[in-house]
């Protein structure tokens, strides 16, 4: 079967578990839930697996989840008791675990398997929307703790074959991400000014100017001042490394996030025709890539 390349994501996950919950908080994300509607008609019915890059797990090194049934990671503070039992109970794979350790040793990049890491909400917040029947396996890559784009761009890069073997790469953090700044209600210009950088340079730039600008993203600005700590920021140096060449696309845009802030999701790489990858597993990719080997 000739697969098509599948696009990666940069998705502004929102705040905290807010696909599981009811009333005037949820409907905060209402836009944010079409678009990831919107994300899965264009990927297709279903990959055969997601290797998701969460701002919520930062480790010394590249980590990688590689557990068959990942648990949950409760990382938030302050929602109603009900919330820290929700379950999204997806599998994941030790395989595509294996690939991405060996993707990453082969551009001499340090990466190792960790069986016990479960899904943060930065994982789980968009799932719940994007495949609410929880079947396609999902691994979880860690931040580097360094926090340097060069090193994640190469990691992207490092990763972009999956693209080729059905599997969606995406990284998952926000656009503007100053708490302080959301509390207090002063973030809605520097949110505005800096979601505009990364629009011009997300989609206006060539793929050279793309990543030189990214290298030096902090000292634009109001860089800071969006992003005070770039935790949630360097899962998108993933999804353009991944991408090479590939043109960005906005796929969410909102204005008006959390009371006046802007807020947006990206796309690299132009979307398949809508395709199914169910019936696949990981193991039949495996021997997609092994039969390709040989014959080349």
């Amino acid at each position: 079967m000739n697969r098509p390349r599948l696009p990666t994501y940069f998705v502004s996950h929102g705040g905290g578990p807010w696909p599981f919950m009811e009333g005037e908080f949820r409907r905060n994300f209402d836009r944010l839930e079409r678009s990831l509607i919107e994300m899965r008609a264009e990927v297709g019915n279903a990959p055969a697996a997601i290797l998701m890059v969460s701002g919520h797990w930062e480790q010394q090194g590249f980590a990688i989840s590689s557990g068959a049934k990942p648990g949950m990671v409760y990382d938030y503070q302050g929602f109603p008791e009900y919330l820290y039992h929700i379950r999204y109970d997806a599998p994941g794979s030790p395989d595509l675990a294996k690939h991405v350790q060996d993707l990453l040793h082969a551009h001499d990049i340090e990466a190792r398997l960790d069986p016990t890491r479960g899904f943060d909400h930065g994982t789980f917040s968009i799932m719940k929307p994007l495949y609410p029947d929880e079947d396609i396996p999902i691994v979880q890559l860690s931040l580097d703790a360094s926090y340097d784009p060069a090193l994640h761009l190469e990691a992207g890069r490092a990763l972009a074959p999956l693209r080729d073997d059905g599997v969606l790469i995406i990284g998952s953090g926000l656009s503007y991400h100053n708490l302080g700044a959301m509390r207090d209600h002063s973030g809605h210009e520097p949110s505005r000014q800096f979601d505009a950088w990364l629009r011009q340079t997300l989609i206006d730039s060539s793929p050279d100017e793309r990543v030189q600008q990214l290298l030096a993203w902090d000292k634009v600005p109001f860089a800071r001042a969006a992003h005070p700590r770039e935790d949630h920021l360097i899962p998108l140096m993933v999804a353009v490394g991944a991408a090479r060449d590939e043109p960005g696309a906005v796929t969410y845009h909102q204005t008006d996030f959390a009371g006046g802030l802007t807020a947006s999701s990206f796309r690299f790489g132009n979307a398949p025709e809508t395709v199914s990858f169910q019936g696949e597993t990981m193991s039949d990719i495996g021997r997609t890539r092994l039969s390709r080997s040989r014959s080349a």
